[in-house]
């Protein structure tokens, strides 16, 4: 008989937030999987709960090692409790690889909810919630981290990422750039803390805030594109747009993508522009 998988929530700052079934969860595991094996104890110190449990890390370093290990004990009916250093594990933490394996061996997985840094900034941002986006962590690369805002600069959905406290200022920047130096935004630092903070404006305001630096653990909210404008778009006018940009050196997948979130339209309808704009030159004898 298979054992359980448990993904546990932990508190994101403060500590009196950890839901009481963690404690209990912590106690019955046969094994339990920490993100951080020295936070793990601080945490179960807080509790008052020793583990009697084998603990082992799982991070990203290790996580693709470790998964057919753990995987082991939850086939050999084993009970395995999975944490992270704060919120819940898979959620821009290790976890995905170990709960993809369990499923496919048909081990029941269950979690212990808790706080979350994604539910919580959305709730203080003071922006549309009802639907939201989450899009974790942005690339590291200033190129790559561009063209990633461009792709879901239409996006009609509030938007919520994390960020790393030295990239902040550089990140905000490039979301002004794609979305627009007056979209609505909110920075969340130190969520739950002593020194918790929520800075909201528009996205050219917070990128100066925070090139004097920001310190701590950083979720962004961004509001969703404004609706499109009432009213057929041009498709010649759309061709070109996207036209002027590949004269510049654009790649036209980049150009497309950029018209569409200036215009507010799907990039496919931009697409079907362009073609058409191709079609109709090459008919009046102007193809190459």
């Amino acid at each position: 008989m298979n054992g359980v998988l448990v993904l546990a929530g932990t508190p994101i700052g403060d500590v009196s937030d950890a839901p009481p079934r963690l404690a209990q969860e912590l106690a019955a595991a046969d094994v339990v999987a920490a993100e951080d094996t020295r936070r793990l104890r601080r945490l179960t110190t807080a509790l008052g709960v020793t583990p009697p449990g084998r603990v082992v890390s799982y991070f990203e370093g290790n996580e693709t090692a470790r998964t057919p290990e753990l995987l082991e004990h939850l086939l050999a009916g084993e009970r395995v409790l999975l944490v992270t250093d704060a919120g819940m594990p898979s959620v821009s933490d290790p976890g995905y690889r170990l709960v993809a394996a369990a499923v496919e061996r048909g081990v029941r997985v269950t979690a212990v909810p808790g706080p979350s840094a994604v539910l919580t900034a959305l709730a203080l941002s003071g922006l549309p919630v009802d639907r939201f986006c989450f899009e974790g962590f942005l690339p590291r690369k200033a190129g790559e981290r561009a063209a990633r805002l461009r792709e879901v600069a239409a996006e009609p959905r509030t938007l919520v990422y994390f960020e790393a406290p030295h990239r902040l200022a550089a990140s905000l920047a490039d979301m002004a750039a794609a979305f627009g130096a007056d979209r609505p935004a909110a920075v969340c630092r130190e969520l739950t803390k002593t020194y918790e903070e929520v800075r909201r404006g528009p996205l050219a305001e917070l990128a100066d805030w925070a090139a004097e630096g920001v310190r701590g653990e950083i979720t962004v909210v961004v509001a969703g594109a404004p609706a499109a404008e009432a009213g057929p778009v041009d498709p010649a006018e759309l061709a070109r747009r996207v036209a002027e940009r590949e004269a510049g050196g654009q790649p036209r997948k980049e150009a497309i993508a950029e018209v569409a979130a200036e215009v507010g339209r799907p990039k496919r309808e931009v697409f079907d522009a362009v073609v058409a704009a191709k079609n109709a030159d090459a008919g009046n004898g102007g193809g190459r």
